[in-house]
């Protein structure tokens, strides 16, 4: 019986720590320093950042001088609504069904991708 209250105290445990790192992962209201990861390029970032500012579930991105990157520098790279997409990756949505969108990130059409754990914003 002590084995079976163990497990089921681990399991509450582990269940607690995800529900907790879930969440906690999404930053306060503030101005960060991101890098750019470039999807076509396998994530690197060649030395490109941006400046990401959050204002509760609003979020602006907005290329910084440095890197290689085509726009200009502080031109607005995207604009939304933080929200966790059904895959649980978080993303810049623009409307509630953006949760929803068959791809996100990277080079496809869908929302944007963040990684605030990681602080890198994709882009294609």
């Amino acid at each position: 019986m002590k084995q079976d209250g163990m497990k089921t105290l681990l399991l509450t445990c582990l269940l607690i720590c995800s529900y907790a790192t879930t969440f906690a992962q999404k930053p306060k209201t503030g101005t960060y320093t991101y890098a750019i990861a470039f999807a076509e390029w396998d994530g690197k970032s060649l030395g490109a950042s941006c400046t990401v500012i959050i204002k509760g579930d609003s979020i602006r991105v907005f290329r910084t001088g440095t890197g290689d990157v085509t726009s200009k520098e502080a031109e607005m790279l995207d604009s939304g609504i933080i929200m966790k997409h059904k895959s649980g990756k978080w993303i810049i949505g623009h409307t509630p069904k953006d949760k929803y969108a068959k791809e996100i990130g990277g080079c496809s059409d869908g929302p944007s991708e963040i990684n605030f754990k990681k602080k890198i914003f994709w882009l294609c």
